[in-house]
């Protein structure tokens, strides 16, 4: 099933009422020239079972503990932003997983060989996937392509950050002179949301698959408790990537980040992936991807699935 996006970027009061998330405006609630009737019917309900992850991006909004508590325990990944409109929060359930801790002890315990030779597979679907962008748009690729097929394992002759190099300084138009950088100027405010809202996604599946996002199997910043899902985001990025390049060769204003952009970087949660020649939404397609991580840490498959860029 496909799990929804609630984005609030307005003052709301957030709460929950019979397995419902409850929406009620202020500006309606507070309005004297409203009837009752109406302010009553202005509440929208949606069933909390239904929600993958909740974005709150306004600092007027009032959510109650109840509510919280029950997205937690059905998995949903609560983002919140702070006043400059940037996802700064993540906050996912401890216990979902039926052998949690059997899951977790396997997973710490991983060999660095295991290690290195799922980080081979990540850096090669990322760098394919980044071949396949680059082609998508009609760009040279043909370099990406043959980097790919000279991953070893643990990427010891660093082809990801070779693969970045050419990536980034062809994927934009010349007249952006884009730099890859957090800090950096537009479109890198847009990469920055967008990857943000992947993480939170990607967080959420190695949770549901029984996985600590914690310990990952390259990145080892002892500041980030999101390590493993930076590792298993990254072929991820180049369907992020495409969004955010239709936005650029659209002309708007990518200064500031308006609610029809964010829409459009929300827009990655339903969109069509292609694994194992099988078509799904992404979200469902980042679950086939932690699962498949599960199993070879459990040393029942050897092959991390992941998705192939059409």
């Amino acid at each position: 099933m496909i799990k929804r996006t609630l984005y609030f970027g307005n003052p709301a009061y957030l709460s929950k009422t019979n397995k419902q998330l409850v929406v009620r405006l202020p500006a309606v609630e507070k309005n004297d020239t409203l009837p009752e009737s109406f302010k009553k019917e202005a509440a929208a309900t949606i069933p909390i079972e239904d929600i993958g992850v909740v974005i709150l991006d306004n600092q007027q909004i009032i959510i109650t503990h109840a509510l919280v508590a029950a997205l937690l325990e059905n998995n949903v990944a609560l983002i919140t932003c702070n006043d400059t409109h940037h996802p700064t929060g993540l906050m996912l359930p401890l216990d979902v997983h039926n052998i949690q801790h059997e899951r977790f002890t396997i997973q710490i315990n991983a060999t660095i060989p295991q290690k290195k030779q799922f980080w081979q597979q990540t850096v090669i679907a990322k760098i394919i996937n980044q071949a396949l962008l680059l082609e998508y748009f009609g760009k040279e690729y043909l370099r990406l392509k043959k980097l790919s097929e000279s991953v070893k394992s643990g990427d010891t002759e660093n082809c990801e950050a070779k693969a970045a190099l050419y990536y980034w300084a062809h994927i934009f138009p010349n007249s952006l002179h884009f730099s890859r950088n957090r800090e950096g100027d537009p479109p890198n405010n847009l990469l920055n949301y967008g990857y943000a809202i992947l993480r939170a996604m990607m967080a959420r599946c190695l949770i549901g698959s029984g996985l600590l996002p914690t310990f990952g199997i390259h990145h080892s910043n002892k500041y980030n408790a999101y390590c493993l899902a930076d590792d298993i985001m990254e072929p991820y990025r180049p369907y992020m990537d495409r969004i955010v390049l239709q936005i650029v060769q659209s002309g708007v204003n990518i200064e500031e980040m308006t609610t029809d952009i964010k829409k459009e970087l929300l827009s990655v949660t339903s969109i069509d992936i292609i694994i194992d020649s099988e078509q799904s939404p992404l979200m469902v397609g980042m679950q086939r991807t932690t699962a498949s991580l599960a199993k070879c840490f459990e040393g029942t498959s050897r092959k991390i699935v992941y998705p192939i860029l059409e």
